[in-house]
């Protein structure tokens, strides 16, 4: 699944909205604030582009992550998605 976004703004801007929901286990509001703010000042900075170009590389970035995951665990990428996603 080697589809990652190699764009290195991109890519730091998806590193920096994990920190933000990462950062402080003990502040989850603290955090959602901090994403905002990051969400906020893409879209001042970029607009739609690049909020779209976040979103796409933060799917990307899932995707490979869950295909590790379901690798690791004997089970498909689709079938572990469905379980975590799952209403």
């Amino acid at each position: 699944m080697q589809d990652r976004v190699n764009d290195r703004a991109t890519r730091r801007r998806v590193l920096d909205a994990l920190h933000a929901v990462l950062s402080d286990d003990h502040n989850y509001e603290l955090g959602l604030i901090t994403l905002r703010d990051l969400m906020d000042h893409i879209a001042r900075q970029d607009g739609a582009a690049g909020l779209s170009d976040l979103a796409v590389a933060l799917s990307l970035e899932l995707a490979e992550a869950l295909d590790r995951i379901a690798h690791d665990e004997g089970l498909s990428t689709t079938d572990l998605a469905e379980i975590w996603f799952a209403d």
